[in-house]
């Protein structure tokens, strides 16, 4: 839903980045450390500090590619090791909930599954040629539903985050299901043209 707002948020990124000459695979991978840090952070019952830089992490993977496109250095590599990057850091911020305590560590499980599952879809979706990004839940939508959980437990108590992994639950598989049925209503299609 969120990814509906890239092209304008692109548009003034890439006037803040033309400048800049950097490899963007650094920025990518400055975005994952920070992420592992975070993931510490929420270790450490450093909630606030943790949501920084989840914010600052999700930042820098909108800035490498706007540095990739401002610098004609997009690679199929690099559109790889974002979306690596991107498995990675999701993982081990909800491993870093789970392992502060803030919930059970199956709900966590679930969560980091349905993150997962939801981008193996629409990767497989598109091995077929079938662009697939469709869907409420978003790499965008579920970090957001991070970071509020994330304040609304620093602010009100830790128990709170539970009900936001299991929102994050909710939300990637039903995600998981509408990239099924886009996907199987897409290759109807195709079957049907030939």
């Amino acid at each position: 839903m969120l990814n509906n707002l890239r092209p304008y948020v692109s548009k003034y990124l890439d006037s803040l980045t033309k400048n800049i000459n950097i490899n963007p695979n650094i920025i990518t991978l400055l975005g994952l450390i920070l992420a592992f840090v975070s993931g510490y952070l929420f270790y450490q019952e450093q909630l606030i500090f943790g949501v920084i830089l989840i914010l600052i992490s999700g930042f820098l993977d909108m800035v490498d590619g706007s540095i990739a496109r401002n610098n004609n250095s997009i690679t199929k590599f690099g559109g790889f090791l974002d979306s690596t990057v991107d498995r990675i850091s999701d993982a081990v911020i909800i491993i870093g909930i789970i392992a502060g305590g803030y919930v059970n560590w199956l709900i966590g499980i679930l969560a980091v599954h349905a993150s997962l599952t939801v981008s193996y879809v629409r990767a497989r979706c598109e091995v077929e040629n079938i662009p697939c990004s469709v869907g409420i839940g978003e790499r965008a939508e579920r970090l957001i539903i991070i970071v509020i959980g994330c304040i609304f437990s620093a602010l009100f108590g830790k128990w709170l985050m539970t009900w936001f992994m299991i929102l994050l639950v909710i939300v990637g598989y039903f995600t998981v299901l509408q990239r099924v049925l886009y996907t199987w209503n897409a290759m109807q299609k195709l079957e049907e043209k030939y």
